[in-house]
Parts: structure tokens; C-alpha cells; sequence
């Protein structure tokens, strides 16, 4: 998994490429709480380069937006592929998350 970050107006956009399980949830998860604690309370999670996201994965996305939520701030998600699609879908996360195709479309709605 590598994770990469851009500061975009007032939000932070978080490329994620590869797979979020087991192993790498943990380290996804500190990502997203640093970037928390250092002021950030709006983070866009281009997941376009997400091959895979397993249940940790899941859960450290919970983890993490019920933190945001705490603060005031807010998470959302774009370029779902494939399977990571599909988990989304089946897992209910399309109903508690904003999800856009493109992260030119979700930054729109910051």
C-alpha cells in the first residue's frame, strides 16, 4: 500500500494504491489520525488505485470518520473501481459516505 497526500484549498486529498487489509489497515488508519491532528478535518480519499479493501480496512475507515465527525469535519470518497466498488456498496458505506467518480467532483462539494 502507499499513500500519498495534497493539499487541495480547504480539504486534503489521500491517494491510496494498492491493497488496505489486514497488515496495512493500521498504517492507513495512522495516516488519516496524523493528518487529524494536524488540523485537517476534510479529507478526500481518491481511492481510484485501491485494488482491495478488506474489512480492517473498513472498520479504520470508521475509526477515523468518527473522529472527523467529533471535530466538525468530514470525509469523502472518490473513484471507486471494481471491487473496492462493490465493497463499498454491499458493506453500506455508499449510505454513510459522499462518493464521487472523480476527486475533481468531490472537491467541488467541499
Amino acid at each position: 500500500m502507499e499513500i500519498a497526500t495534497k493539499k487541495e484549498d480547504s480539504a486534503v486529498v489521500v491517494s491510496v494504491t494498492g491493497r488496505i487489509d489486514a497488515v496495512t489497515a493500521p498504517e492507513f488508519e495512522k495516516e488519516l489520525l496524523a493528518l487529524m491532528a494536524g488540523g485537517d478535518y476534510t479529507l478526500v480519499l481518491n481511492l481510484t488505485s485501491l485494488e482491495y479493501i478488506s474489512s480492517a480496512g473498513l472498520r479504520s475507515i470508521l475509526s477515523a470518520a468518527k473522529q472527523l465527525k467529533a471535530k466538525d469535519g468530514k470525509m469523502l470518497f472518490a473513484g471507486l473501481q471494481g471491487p473496492v466498488k462493490d465493497v463499498f456498496k454491499i458493506s453500506g458505506f455508499g449510505s454513510l459516505f459522499k462518493i464521487f467518480e472523480t476527486e475533481e467532483e468531490a472537491l467541488r462539494q467541499i
